[in-house]
């Protein structure tokens, strides 16, 4: 019988923030975070959007969405000249990332811990 290659097996813990008074399900995800993170590095929505292969369209309504059920502005819209996080949109997003990295090398220890 030919020896079949072990696959690495890893955890992938996925982090949502979202609020106790939303009745939305909207919910600052990794795909929000991305978008965040595409606007802090690029300075627009329309840019960060592409290079995520995502409607423009889509991602504003992803947006709007999010600041609507968390009850914070994310982004600050300058028309024709761009975007920026807003500060309550920068904290959230590096808490976000800070806390994603934290659980995921969390999960990533317990797991190899516990398949010896």
């Amino acid at each position: 019988m030919p020896k079949t290659k072990k696959a690495t097996m890893m955890p992938i813990v996925r982090l949502a923030i979202m609020s106790e008074d939303s009745n939305s399900n909207s919910q600052f995800g990794r795909g929000i975070a991305n978008l965040c993170q595409g606007v802090r590095e690029q300075g627009s929505l329309n840019a960060a959007a592409k290079s995520m292969k995502m409607a423009y369209s889509k991602a504003w309504r992803i947006v709007k969405d999010t600041e609507s059920a968390l009850g914070i502005q994310l982004l600050d819209r300058d028309g024709a000249h761009g975007s920026s996080l807003t500060p309550e949109g920068a904290k959230l997003l590096d808490t976000y990332l800070e806390l994603d990295a934290e659980l995921q090398e969390f999960a990533r220890k317990q797991f190899a811990k516990r398949l010896k």
